[in-house]
């Protein structure tokens, strides 16, 4: 099979059987089986993420049960234990065993929380690969970013003897809510690592465009809150009941009265906000679910720190408790010019590639690649973050997401070419 008709099998397979984040296990056992066939040496789960710093993992029950769900649906059986208790993060690696640099490629495996368009004008649906699992879907594209990393692994391995150094394939869970990547980079994932790179397909740039850097991420926290009263009825006894959706309430409404940072921009937002099991009941139990960003981590550190403050606050003045989770979390950094440049030059080679940006410091919202780019950064290695435009049926976490799949291809050639110059050029 030709591998741009692999490229579009792999990527319509894992949209079909879409995992959310520390769930993929399907799709690590199969990417894992077939890296293993490919000569690739393989670091899996728990060796490649260091379990306490996971945020927001889903519980012992969810995770066993879709275990199974996993086996029941084509998960590699050979692979699958190795990712049954939720630690799906891979690494492959393969040295050429000669003189050279160590480049790192960076891929998310997991999709989101979001029941996909059936409508009959959804091409998913038309071709028949529209996710069997109701209420996920992959609606950012990384099924697409999955089957790219097993193109470029196709290459690397079918042209080992033409490369020198050693090249590192990241395979990461639980990109969405910045969930994932800390927990790799924290297990000494990008320890050794001269070169870094991690994409992504879309987000807003045309087809046959490519962003060699892009800077414009926002480091961000995700909070879940929960505030535990006591009941009351609301009628004959109020006085006897601390009010847990009063105190959500006023937090809510405090957290986004926040003072602004001179130090760059902020945000901060509150998605969802539950509370309450009656109308003539003192609520006992509300809980809240926010998020804050920073265009540097100093602001988002401004931010997460003002709402605990407030949360707080809100709690004594109602005498009520709280708790607050961390259940996501990413840093800001800056791509490295000299690596982006590299890219710059290589993408503008390319036919499919008309418009190359080298460097773009447009908001793209939060990524926890970032955690990546730090570690290589620090080590004094050189790390950035592209972009590869395609045409999109509809927004990111869209229920009619789609991309064009002309881009798979050009995008693997690309990271390839990157990886063979690199290697080639390094001093």
């Amino acid at each position: 099979m030709k591998l741009v008709e692999q490229l579009t099998d792999w990527r319509r397979d894992f949209h079909r059987f879409p995992e959310q984040g520390f769930l993929e296990m399907r799709t690590a056992s199969i990417v894992a089986s077939i890296l293993y066939d490919l000569g690739f040496h393989l670091k899996m789960g728990k060796e490649v993420m260091n379990v306490d710093d996971c945020m927001g993992k889903p519980d012992l029950k969810i995770t066993s049960e879709h275990a199974k769900w996993a086996k029941e649906n084509g998960a590699d059986e050979k692979f699958l234990p190795f990712f049954t208790e939720g630690y799906t993060g891979i690494v492959a690696t393969l040295d050429t065993q000669l003189p050279g640099p160590t480049i790192a490629f960076r891929f998310d495996m997991d999709a989101l929380p979001i029941k996909e368009s059936d409508s009959s004008e959804h091409l998913p649906t038309q071709l028949g690969f529209r996710s069997i699992a109701e209420g996920t879907m992959h609606a950012c594209g990384h099924d697409a970013h999955t089957a790219i990393g097993l193109g470029l692994a196709t290459l690397l391995a079918s042209n080992k003897e033409q490369l020198t150094g050693v090249f590192k394939l990241i395979f990461q869970p639980a990109e969405e809510g910045t969930r994932g990547a800390k927990a790799m980079a924290r297990a000494g994932v990008a320890d050794g690592i001269d070169y870094f790179i991690a994409s992504h397909i879309g987000t807003g740039i045309p087809q046959h465009h490519f962003v060699a850097a892009n800077n414009g991420f926002l480091a961000t926290s995700k909070l879940n809150i929960s505030f535990k009263g006591t009941a009351a009825h609301a009628g004959s006894e109020p006085e006897k009941g601390k009010n847990a959706l009063l105190a959500a309430a006023t937090a809510a409404l405090n957290m986004h009265a926040i003072c602004r940072h001179s130090g760059g921009d902020s945000r901060i937002n509150v998605g969802e906000l539950h509370a309450g099991s009656g109308r003539n009941v003192v609520a006992n139990h509300a809980t809240l679910i926010a998020e804050t960003r920073g265009e540097t981590s100093e602001v988002n550190d401004y931010m997460k720190e003002q709402a605990h403050n407030i949360v707080a606050g809100a709690a004594l003045m109602y005498g009520v408790e709280y708790t607050i989770d961390t259940v996501g979390e990413a840093i800001s950094c800056k791509c490295s010019e000299v690596l982006a440049n590299k890219l710059a030059t290589i993408a503008e080679q390319h036919p499919f590639i008309e418009h190359v940006v080298q460097i773009s410091d447009n908001n793209a919202g939060s990524e926890d690649a970032t955690y990546f780019l730090e570690a290589v950064q620090q080590q004094g290695g050189q790390a950035t973050y592209c972009i590869f435009g395609t045409d999109l049926a509809a927004g990111h976490h869209h229920e009619c997401f789609d991309i064009n799949e002309n881009t798979l291809l050009p995008a693997v050639e690309i990271l390839f070419a990157a990886a063979k110059d690199i290697a080639k050029h390094d001093e």
